[in-house]
């Protein structure tokens, strides 16, 4: 699917749209999505999400500090897989921010997109300082002839499910937990790079993964079960993300992968990192032979934990 700016966007074929940032795609979102599918299909129209960046928070709060579970093309890939036919990115501005309700929906929805129908949460509210809300939305139907169907919050656990909870969970290393809000593996992807081989000095050779995206979240310090796809086979390891506190002072924060049973050069590969679990906490050991015996018990442990949860 191709990532299209609002600007760049042409469409003659009328659309059903859903709106908002959808940062994660999780399970909330994702009824949404299968909602607005469904309809596109029915009516034969195309299924389109308007989604922005810079995240809102980013540009009307100036909140520099918020990271994002996920880059743009891995939500693209996420919501192709969900059967959307186009992702259009608004660059949220301060201008765009002070659009009023009239502008924003006449001028971005009815004339730039060709909406029909809209799909959005419970809680959607649009325009100048997020004034308007659903039933403004539905007035707004009414006059332009688009239909608006609004969808209850999914709840997992009693809880309802945001992306700032999945944030919440990733940021305090509870990968199980954020898994099961998102409905699929936490994923990381970035580019394999060389590192100053400090893991196969100690028997443990790791991939370096560099992140391009600044605004990409990356879970707690620590050791995770992970997985990845690379040359079309399912690879098991654990990633270390940390500062290597036993055997460097520096304060730069790496993230590396050890692959068990895995010896194939893999340099400036760009590899999609699924999270399964935490392992445990990073830790500065006495030695160098301690570091050596802990990561010998934390590849056992991830063995064990691999057996039980694809091998039960």
């Amino acid at each position: 699917m191709k990532i299209k700016t609002a600007a760049d966007y042409k469409q003659i074929k009328s659309s059903v749209i859903t709106i908002g940032t959808f940062d994660g795609v999780h399970i909330g979102h994702q009824k949404i999505i299968h909602r607005l599918v469904e309809t596109a299909d029915k009516k034969k129209l195309q299924a389109l999400v308007l989604t922005f960046f810079p995240h809102p928070r980013m540009v009307v709060q100036n909140d520099s500090t918020i990271k994002l579970i996920n880059t743009i093309d891995e939500k693209a890939d996420l919501l192709e897989a969900l059967g959307v036919d186009h992702l259009v990115i608004k660059e949220f501005t301060k201008s765009f921010s002070r659009l009023n309700a009239l502008e924003y929906v006449r001028d971005v929805l009815v004339n730039k997109l060709k909406v029909k129908h809209i799909i959005v949460g419970y809680d959607h509210h649009f325009g100048r300082n997020r004034t308007a809300n659903i039933s403004d939305l539905k007035e707004f139907g009414n006059f332009y002839d688009f239909e608006v169907t609004e969808i209850a919050p999914q709840e997992v656990d009693d809880v309802a499910v945001s992306s700032t909870k999945v944030r919440k969970a990733l940021k305090a290393g509870k990968v199980a937990v954020a898994n099961k809000f998102l409905g699929y593996n936490f994923i990381l992807t970035g580019t394999v790079s060389r590192g100053k081989g400090l893991g196969k000095t100690l028997g443990f050779p790791t991939a370096n993964i560099l992140i391009e995206e600044a605004y990409k979240l990356i879970p707690r310090l620590g050791v995770y079960l992970v997985k990845s796809e690379i040359d079309e086979k399912v690879v098991f390891g654990m990633m270390n993300i940390g500062k290597n506190p036993t055997v460097s002072s520096a304060e730069q924060t790496n993230i590396e992968v050890h692959f068990f049973d895995f010896k194939s050069d893999i340099y400036d590969r760009v590899l999609k990192i699924e999270f399964l679990d935490h392992l445990r906490s990073e830790i500065k050991f006495p030695t160098i032979e301690a570091l050596k015996n802990q990561l010998l018990k934390d590849k056992l442990e991830a063995i064990k934990r691999i057996d039980f949860m694809f091998k039960m």
